[in-house]
């Protein structure tokens, strides 16, 4: 059976990411992984599987990109301990910036990476979109307006 590791983030990156799993149904065998400070995506689990928390590199309150960037160290060594107990075949993401870390470290050894664009992103990128963009072997858009800016994305029309 084939394993996904699914990044959950709070609110609405754990919902569309909860909607792709209900749609995929029990034919996979699922892990997730949290941030630190989520304290709500764990009860929204329907698909039972191994859950991780890793750092979460950026916070609701983090507006200095500076900031961030020194936080995915930890969220980055986070990443590939995850990665190396886990071993998934894929990862699913729909854009927190725990994403980041685990696409790139995953890029690096062979894992496959799947990326949705939140359905909030019409005609402009996310910061996480935009990072996990080159290493995404597949990428996903919600809304045709947003193949201008992704022209590798794959529209998929909305997730509700």
């Amino acid at each position: 059976m084939q394993k996904l590791l699914i990044v959950l983030g709070m609110g609405g990156h754990t919902s569309q990411m909860l909607q792709v799993v209900q749609r995929l149904g029990p034919r996979y065998e699922y892990e997730y992984v949290l941030g630190h400070d989520d304290t709500t995506s764990l009860n929204m689990i329907h698909f039972k599987g191994k859950v991780y928390t890793m750092k979460n590199p950026r916070l609701m309150k983090d507006n200095s990109l500076v900031k961030v960037f020194f936080k995915m160290f930890p969220a980055t060594l986070d990443g590939f301990r995850i990665l190396r107990h886990s071993q998934p075949n894929a990862i699913l993401s729909a854009g927190p910036s725990l994403a980041i870390p685990l696409f790139w470290l995953a890029k690096m050894i062979g894992i496959k990476t799947i990326f949705i664009e939140s359905w909030v992103r019409v005609h402009h990128k996310s910061w996480a979109g935009r990072l996990v963009y080159p290493v995404s072997d597949l990428f996903f858009v919600q809304w045709e307006s947003l193949k201008k800016v992704y022209p590798k994305a794959i529209f998929a029309g909305r997730l509700s």
